[in-house]
């Protein structure tokens, strides 16, 4: 680190960008800075510093933490290109959706230099309106990001995952996201996202609960309550994954578990939880998360039976 030491002490505006971008430095902010080629090759020559790509150098050795490179990546592709799509969901945070790569999108022709993990990204839609700042680190805003990321999915399911853990997880709304995909046009799942998102919209927090909000439409069924606030035996708020009231008045409700729920801990507080929640005469009912989407006959028959019996 003696390297970074010397030009702290050299140049307080180095010292200050060289902690904005976690060490990552251009060669022409360097040069701007008054770093000429020379000091730069003197400085990796000797191991204080190390080059990263054409375009970057790090202002330590040794590995580079995420950060880091994702600032090489910025930096690399500036001014034509900005991270985008998973790389840029998780700068804004999001959790669960990690790709491999840093993923950066350019100007449709654009030729950029690129760093041996960069996926690169040609885009039409290359709008420098969707660019914004994160921590100083240029990326693109959350909707934009996820309206790629999920054009650019393998899957129709990894789509509704992908939308509903954004929304889920506090990033984003359906409703600053729709604007964002009508713009986008005719993209790869242009048709499915938006009824994603109404789905969302109604409170889906999952695939699990979009699947089983699919079912029901294409099965006659009535539509479910998603997400339903209530206090349980002892006066605490808790939320039901679904819930229904029958035309007799009666309530049927339902929890949609996934794996974690097989944990024995988790299913333990689970069932004690509905317990604690179901009130007397209502129908208390719990299904796997993947049962809607692999056996569908079978859940339509299930819920035909306690909604429409």
């Amino acid at each position: 680190m003696s390297g970074r030491i010397d030009l702290v002490e050299r140049c307080a505006a180095l010292a200050e960008l060289v902690d904005q971008q976690c060490g990552a430095l251009s060669r022409g902010q360097l040069r701007r800075l008054g770093v000429d080629s020379d000091a730069v090759a003197i400085h990796v020559a000797r191991r204080r510093w190390q080059q990263v790509g054409p375009i970057v150098v790090v202002t330590y050795t040794g590995p580079l933490p995420p950060a880091t490179m994702r600032w090489a990546a910025a930096l690399t592709v500036a001014p034509q290109g900005v991270l985008g799509a998973w790389s840029a969901l998780a700068v804004w945070g999001l959790k669960g959706w990690t790709r491999p790569g840093l993923h950066v999108v350019v100007d449709r022709g654009a030729t950029p230099s690129r760093l041996p993990t960069m996926v690169v990204h040609e885009s039409r839609r290359h709008w420098r309106e969707d660019v914004r700042q994160r921590d100083g680190l240029p990326v693109h805003s959350v909707e934009r990001a996820a309206v790629d990321a999920a054009a650019w999915s393998r899957s129709g399911r990894a789509v509704g995952g992908l939308l509903a853990a954004v929304v889920q997880q506090g990033l984003t709304t359906p409703e600053r996201l729709e604007p964002v995909l009508l713009r986008a046009g005719r993209i790869r799942y242009h048709r499915l996202m938006p009824l994603l998102l109404a789905d969302i919209g109604g409170g889906a927090r999952a695939m699990s609960e979009i699947d089983l909000g699919r079912l029901c439409r294409s099965r006659g069924l009535p539509e479910p309550l998603r997400q339903r606030r209530r206090r349980d035996a002892r006066g605490r708020w808790r939320y039901l994954d679904v819930e229904w009231q029958r035309p007799d008045g009666g309530r049927v409700l339902l929890e949609i578990d996934g794996v974690g729920h097989m944990d024995v801990d988790r299913w333990y507080d689970d069932l004690l939880r509905m317990a604690e929640i179901a009130s007397p005469g209502e129908t208390v009912l719990r299904l796997p998360a993947l049962a809607a989407r692999c056996e569908p006959d079978r859940v339509a028959a299930v819920l035909a039976r306690h909604l429409l019996g």
